[in-house]
């Protein structure tokens, strides 16, 4: 029927949106190098608010930092490549990555 809306399928676009929604994935990232007391830790909370990822990122007693990362893979992606460099006065030497279960977080924390 013209001008009805019964039975009539609605396309993304008209819903805002192209694409249908990234799936989120989750990834630890073990960062090794010369990365405690260089800001690695706010600057990757940064980073994180930046590309709207959920998650943490801490210091570890063996001078590693660890940070899990939530989010659409693309972004979760990004901040894994970022960890690979790291803020400026970082001299990362490794970074390990390993799948996580989906986690509760809503926020991206420093611990």
């Amino acid at each position: 029927m013209p001008g009805s809306s019964r039975g009539r399928v609605i396309c993304m676009a008209e819903i805002g949106s192209t694409r249908p929604p990234s799936p989120v994935i989750c990834r630890k990232v073990i960062v090794s190098g010369r990365v405690q007391g260089v800001w690695f830790r706010e600057s990757c909370r940064r980073e994180a608010l930046r590309a709207g990822v959920s998650g943490y990122v801490c210091n570890r007693p063996d001078r590693t930092v660890e940070a899990v990362f939530q989010g659409s893979e693309n972004a979760v992606a990004e901040l894994v490549a970022w960890c690979r460099i790291g803020p400026e006065r970082a001299r990362v030497t490794d970074v390990r990555v390993t799948v996580e279960y989906l986690h509760q977080a809503s926020a991206f924390e420093v611990r």
